[in-house]
């Protein structure tokens, strides 16, 4: 984003922010810093004689029906009043404004390679601390997560929709060549052999709904590039815009399938069974996350070429639009290296 539309995007965010800054309770004068490297909204610091606080302006687009501000403030206003101190602290928002205010957490993002068993147990923990609600009438006041799945056939059928999205890769480019290449060489043949074998494994309880007792209240887009290593040395988790109720299995593989900052597999069956007692069933949910691993898998490889894809106007909106090459081809690196570890 150019100095000039940054500017210009900030007084807008000001004008529009007056109303919710107030109901946190920051002060007149406030200072209005854009914080970049968001994919979907406007994330802006918020400086008064009060102190900082973290403004988000939430994307919307006529294509898209997710609220994300309801999910987002919901969750965390959920966690945070079942006693979750794991996340910055829900403020106010203003829905017709479309922003949310929330403690500025001040901290460094943990790079690839930095992640420990230690804050392994700390995402686990931050999930169970939550989870140890669900039962709470509030609970059900949350939406359903996006692209939540409650049979292993509708976990199938959203990456066989992601798989089959693929296909309107623009291969004019030489980049767009070589992603709509990869999809036809080596994903769409994976995508078929997982999906026989996921579902013959399953046979008839393919379509069998999961018992509300095995789901879940689920951050959703869970993992470390979404967590903030704070002062203190904690983590603190943030941008639930996806969450709601889900499948716990569709939690922990997306968990330690993201891209961004990866979680060492060696600490997948020590999350697993440090969460597995929550549900009713825990053998099921350990035969979940075992089953739909290489099909989440195969999920985030489609997930990082969305790079290809036609616009939906996010990255613009967040002013992350610039680079677009440059972030095209790391994508094709991770898909390629993806692809080769499931293939190991």
């Amino acid at each position: 984003m150019s100095d000039a539309s940054s500017a210009a995007d900030v007084a807008e965010v000001a004008t529009r922010a007056a109303a919710v800054l107030r109901s946190a309770g920051v002060p007149s004068p406030f200072r209005l810093e854009p914080i970049t490297g968001g994919g979907n909204n406007r994330v802006v610091r918020v400086d008064s004689s009060a102190g900082p606080v973290l403004l988000k302006a939430y994307f919307r687009h006529p294509d898209d029906p997710r609220d994300r501000l309801r999910a987002d403030f919901g969750f965390s206003s959920f966690a945070w009043e079942s006693g979750t101190r794991a996340l910055p602290r829900p403020l106010a928002s203003d829905p017709e404004a479309g922003m949310a205010v929330y403690e500025f957490v001040a901290g460094r993002k943990l790079a690839a390679g930095e992640v420990t068993a230690a804050h392994v147990a700390e995402a686990a923990s931050f999930f169970r601390g939550v989870n140890e609600h669900r039962g709470d009438p509030r609970a059900a006041e949350l939406p359903e997560a996006s692209e939540a799945c409650f049979s292993i056939a509708a976990h199938v059928a959203c990456v066989e929709r992601r798989v089959a999205r693929l296909g309107a890769i623009d291969s004019t480019s030489p980049l767009g060549r070589e992603a709509a290449d990869l999809v036809g060489r080596r994903i769409a043949p994976a995508w078929r052999c997982v999906c026989e074998s996921v579902l013959a494994a399953s046979g008839t309880a393919a379509d069998e709904p999961l018992a509300a007792g095995d789901r879940c209240l689920s951050p959703s887009d869970f993992g470390f590039h979404n967590a903030i290593l704070a002062a203190d040395g904690r983590l603190r988790f943030l941008d639930f815009e996806y969450a709601g109720h889900d499948d716990p299995a569709k939690m922990a593989c997306d968990f330690f399938c993201q891209p961004a900052v990866p979680v060492p597999r060696e600490y997948l069956p020590v999350f697993v069974a440090s969460l597995a007692d929550i549900w009713e069933r825990p053998s099921a949910f350990r035969r979940r996350v075992d089953l739909l691993l290489p099909v989440y898998e195969l999920k985030w490889c489609c997930i990082m070429l969305n790079e290809f894809l036609p616009a939906d106007g996010r990255r613009t909106f967040a002013g992350a639009g610039a680079d677009r090459e440059a972030r095209r081809a790391a994508q094709l690196v991770k898909v390629a290296a993806a692809l080769d570890r499931m293939d190991a």
